[in-house]
């Protein structure tokens, strides 16, 4: 848990309830953690913005502490709860960041509310259409569990709960520069936590290989792009992959700020003043809105 941060459970529908803990006054910030993780990914950072700041970290939908539906876990549903837990808060409009998953929630919401975001960041990854097209060759190997997890319900769930210490832990070890930014007791609480929401966090990927793509493909479709400033933080993956990642983004994004950083994936751990910072300076970039 987050030291001097409160914590709430928040229905954002009639059957779904968040965990999230909240901290600072301030204009909003709804930080949104991603795989395998909890909230806990942000407490650096968390604790640094709340100096000034609302600061709100949920565990998403099916993640942590939050309820986990059998199903349901489009970026859209997902959205969705972040909007409504906002909301339930007193915050109409706040702004936005997540990490892995959570940035793939972070932007359908700014896609799907675009009058409700007032600034948003993505950290490491790209928006699902450009994910899928980007994969390819001998090189997707390092998404394996993308393939694995698209699978119909059943044998995924099965494999992972045969070994779940060791499928999460590959990525907690893999995507780490530092090792020493998730310290033991915070990659428990991570193995834990996703050995327990082993359905769950399959059925989130699942949505992103069928879903998610219509989704995006539509807005793509209709040349739907996000509205308000974007700051997305990338390690160079397209140098690995062969794809440019500042074009990608750009498409999606007219006001883009973005960054190719040494840190690791786990960048809110191992680099928490340099993304508190990059953050910061986002919520300087063309105000739209006050909560």
């Amino acid at each position: 848990m987050f030291n001097e941060f409160d914590y709430k459970r928040v229905p954002v529908t009639d059957d779904v309830s968040l965990n999230v803990a909240v901290a600072g006054t301030g204009t909003p910030i709804v930080l949104l953690h991603g795989f395998p993780q909890t909230h806990l990914m942000w407490r650096h950072v968390a604790a640094d913005l709340a100096s000034d700041h609302t600061v709100i970290c949920p565990d998403l939908r099916g993640y942590g502490d939050s309820d986990k539906p059998a199903d349901d876990y489009s970026k859209r549903t997902m959205a969705a709860d972040i909007v409504s837990l906002a909301r339930a808060l007193g915050h109409d409009h706040f702004a936005l960041a997540g990490h892995d998953r959570g940035a793939l929630v972070a932007f359908r919401v700014g896609l799907d509310h675009p009058d409700t975001i007032t600034h948003l960041a993505c950290l490491d990854v790209l928006p699902t259409l450009d994910m899928w097209d980007a994969m390819h060759g001998v090189t997707a190997a390092v998404g394996f569990h993308l393939y694995l997890m698209a699978q119909p319900q059943g044998l995924p769930e099965q494999l992972i709960a045969g070994a779940p210490d060791a499928f999460f832990g590959h990525f907690l070890d893999l995507w780490t520069n530092d090792p020493s930014a998730i310290p033991a007791d915070v990659r428990t609480a991570y193995l834990d936590a996703s050995r327990n929401a082993i359905p769950s966090i399959v059925a989130d990927y699942r949505a992103s290989a069928g879903i998610d793509i219509e989704h995006d493909q539509a807005d793509r479709d209709a040349g739907n792009r996000l509205q308000m400033p974007v700051t997305v933080l990338q390690q160079d993956w397209g140098a690995a992959l062969g794809y440019d990642a500042v074009a990608l983004w750009s498409a999606w994004a007219a006001d883009l700020d973005h960054a190719t950083v040494p840190y690791g994936h786990f960048m809110a751990e191992e680099a928490p003043a340099e993304v508190a910072k990059a953050l910061r300076t986002l919520l300087t970039r063309g105000v739209q809105h006050k909560s």
